[in-house]
């Protein structure tokens, strides 16, 4: 996702040139009563009148959340071909009025069914997609065809994009063809909703994508080339290997069921309590928050069910806070923000133990709604809560809103009951970064944190001083050829910082190194250790980094490796080292991790375990 944000505008300049040459060539496009592109279509005043423009000023097309596409779920196949997450920011591509798009996807080293697929799809406000001709080609629209049905698909989440579509992903289940290994396209046309509307397929140009034989070649019946799209093909085997089992020092310790499904992370209290969140499930599906602890063996406490709404629901995340509960950001709060002011600004929560003990446990919490953001320029979109300090002030980010637009960094202090929101900095999308995405107390008492690069299109770490009640914001490191969308900043004892940034031919590992004469930078490629992802990262107690990732071995592209790394960075350099290989399995571990006294690692997976609804996992270095 992190790349997708930061390159948005590269690709939108990209996608741009490449159809003002591509319509000095082919003038067909003004004989057709629909064009190729949503993009097109918006500046056209017949369509432009159906879309829900925001009375606001339009956001940069990276502010906008980007969301990946579904996965197995009970009773589907699972995903066997994954061309990267929605965009639904950069343009997408008529799939009916007579257009045909067909993209490349690879089917991996046994024959393999396809029964499904899914794609983003941007739609006019009211529309619904209801069916889609689905074909399965050797060519491009054409050669030998395997497969080709109109099939029905079910919509799920959608949001609001900077146009003023609605982009959605949509879901199909068919029974499909038995594929040998290779490659193959799917093409996609005749797309029908009630109200006869153009149908678009969403653009994202490859980037985020994982599979073997991404990024995928895309392909307009009435264009030629063109950016690659955003979907999935579902499928597989019931004897694939579809994800890690517990085996010597990593192990299960928890699997989710399907209405708690998609943990993303986990924090630890001293007690040895695992806690964390999963958007998008519960009771209402709006998210919810766990605890697990160990009785005779680990226990599940399901402790609250967000409810969406001015409450709250889809959380980003917790942290467990001085007095020992949890607090977070999450959608929701005042419904004062984004299109015309009809989307929620966000919310701060908190989450406790009831005052009075259950009768029978487990029980739930409570949650209180600490601040409630009311409007953009109190700020927006991503809340990460992400730090307290000493005094029990919490610290955040939004990732858009503030006085430019471009994100914020907040604090929230306590009198008594009530909880006091002050904006610390609002970023301004220059050189001083937008989007920020987390900030971290020092142990100076100074405040670090990540934001994206607004010139560079890159990313910056910087840093927040306070003098005479004023903050002001350093930059001390833009990163520029040496990656992009920096996470996971972390700080050891001495003061040191560490952190993960994208970039090619690989992820990279960095450290701003403070010095008397300021802050020495190095990176390090994780490509020459034959890997080249980072999930996330986290310090044990002697200053080691640990974290998680997974690839495709260079010499094997059918072969995925899943691993626990551990490096460590000394006076002749860093040091990588793969603590477990897990072949042919989906480790896919997201989110925070956590250590405990002992040592251990814990963290989770979106998905895997009994019912493919994610897992928390520990790790024994």
């Amino acid at each position: 996702m992190q790349r997708l944000i930061s390159l948005s505008r590269t690709i939108v300049l990209a996608g741009v040139t490449a159809l003002l040459m591509t319509c000095a060539v082919l003038p067909m496009y003004a004989q057709k009563p629909v064009p190729p592109t949503a993009v097109q279509a918006a500046k056209m005043p017949q369509f432009a009148s159906k879309l829900a423009h925001p009375s606001r000023p339009a956001l940069p097309p990276k502010a906008l959340p980007v969301r990946h596409l579904s996965r197995r779920g009970p009773g589907q196949d699972q995903t066997i071909y994954d061309n990267g997450p929605i965009n639904g920011n950069t343009d997408a591509w008529t799939i009916n009025f007579g257009f045909i798009v067909s993209d490349t996807f690879t089917v991996g080293n046994q024959q393999t069914p396809v029964t499904g697929m899914s794609f983003g799809v941007w739609l006019f406000p009211g529309d619904t997609l209801t069916s889609a001709e689905v074909s399965i080609t050797s060519e491009p629209n054409g050669g030998a065809s395997y497969f080709d049905q109109t099939v029905n698909f079910t919509q799920g989440a959608c949001t609001t994009n900077q146009y003023g579509y609605n982009v959605c992903t949509v879901t199909a289940t068919f029974n499909g063809p038995t594929l040998n290994p290779g490659t193959y396209w799917v093409n996609l046309q005749n797309a029908s909703d009630p109200i006869g509307d153009p149908v678009y397929w969403d653009e994202n140009s490859g980037f985020g994508c994982e599979s073997s034989g991404c990024p995928s070649q895309a392909y307009d019946n009435s264009v030629g080339t063109i950016p690659s799209e955003a979907f999935s093909m579902l499928g597989g085997r019931d004897d694939e290997p579809r994800c890690f089992q517990s085996q010597g020092n990593l192990q299960i310790i928890h699997s989710f069921t399907a209405q708690q499904r998609g943990p993303n992370g986990v924090a630890i209290d001293n007690a040895g309590n695992l806690y964390g969140t999963a958007p998008g499930s519960g009771d209402n599906s709006a998210g919810f928050a766990f605890k697990l602890g160990r009785l005779s063996g680990w226990l599940l406490d399901p402790l609250f069910s967000f409810f969406g709404g001015n409450t709250g629901g889809q959380p980003t995340g917790a942290i467990i806070g001085p007095n020992g509960s949890l607090y977070g950001g999450a959608q929701g709060g005042i419904q004062n923000c984004g299109d015309g002011g009809s989307e929620y600004c966000g919310l701060v929560f908190n989450l406790r133990p009831q005052p009075t003990a259950c009768a029978n446990a487990p029980c739930g919490w409570n949650e209180t709604v600490l601040y409630p953001f009311a409007s953009e320029s109190d700020g927006s979109g991503v809340i990460n809560l992400s730090a307290y300090d000493q005094q029990g002030n919490l610290y955040g980010t939004t990732s858009t809103g503030g006085a430019h637009g471009a994100g914020t960094v907040f604090e929230l202090t306590r009198s008594g009951a009530m909880w006091t929101k002050t904006t610390l900095y609002s970023f301004t999308g220059g050189d001083d970064g937008e989007i920020p995405t987390q900030v971290l107390v020092g142990n100076d008492g100074k405040l670090y944190g990540l934001a994206y690069d607004g010139i560079l299109e890159t990313g910056v770490v910087f840093q927040l001083t306070q003098s005479g009640g004023l903050w002001t914001e350093s930059v001390l490191h833009t990163l520029d050829g040496d990656g992009s969308g920096a996470s996971y900043l972390v700080q050891d004892s001495t003061g040191n910082l560490y952190g993960r940034s994208e970039g090619l031919p690989s992820d990279n590992i960095f450290t701003l190194q403070k010095k008397s004469s300021g802050w020495l930078y190095s990176y390090y490629y994780i490509n020459g250790e034959g890997f080249s992802h980072v999930n996330n990262l986290i310090l044990d107690a002697a200053g080691n980094l640990f974290g998680t990732g997974r690839d495709f071995i260079p010499d094997e592209p059918q072969t995925l490796v899943s691993y626990v790394f551990k490096a460590w960075y000394t006076g002749d350099g860093w040091h990588f080292e793969p603590l477990n290989l897990l072949e042919h399995q989906t480790f896919a571990a997201t989110g925070s991790l956590a250590f405990d006294s002992s040592g251990n690692l814990y963290g989770t997976t979106y998905e895997c375990g009994t019912n493919n609804a994610g897992t928390v996992w520990q790790f024994t270095p």
